[in-house]
């Protein structure tokens, strides 16, 4: 089914808060030791900008399917990014607890412009 929308990826709402959650991703993780710098940080920063991306990848595709299935991936990276955080939380280099209810607040939305799709689609 082709797709009638006619918006960018940064006309969503969810596209945004994914991109302020960068901003503070970079912070929090420049504060981790410089021996992480190839390591955990790098990881947590690929997964906290794979989720707008793969927004912005599937907003851009020509169906709702193919729309909906870059936000499973973003939806993924979202998974992959919290276990990061937690693990970054557990070696003591952060306290995560404020990225961690963003990021839960990322989900739902995005969750919700799936559900959103899937009807637009039917």
């Amino acid at each position: 089914m082709k797709s009638s929308k006619f918006y960018s990826h940064k006309d969503l709402e969810v596209w945004k808060r994914a991109i302020q959650l960068i901003k503070k991703i970079y912070q929090e993780s420049a504060k981790f030791p410089k021996e992480e710098l190839y390591g955990l940080t790098i990881q947590i920063r690929r997964s906290a900008v794979s989720i707008p991306s793969n927004i912005a990848e599937g907003a851009a595709r020509q169906t709702i399917k193919e729309f909906i299935h870059f936000l499973y991936i973003a939806l993924g990276s979202i998974a992959e990014l919290e276990t990061q955080l937690i693990v970054a939380q557990e070696l003591d280099f952060i306290n995560s607890e404020d990225l961690l209810n963003e990021l839960s607040e990322i989900r739902k939305m995005l969750i919700g412009l799936i559900k959103y799709q899937k009807k637009k689609k039917q």
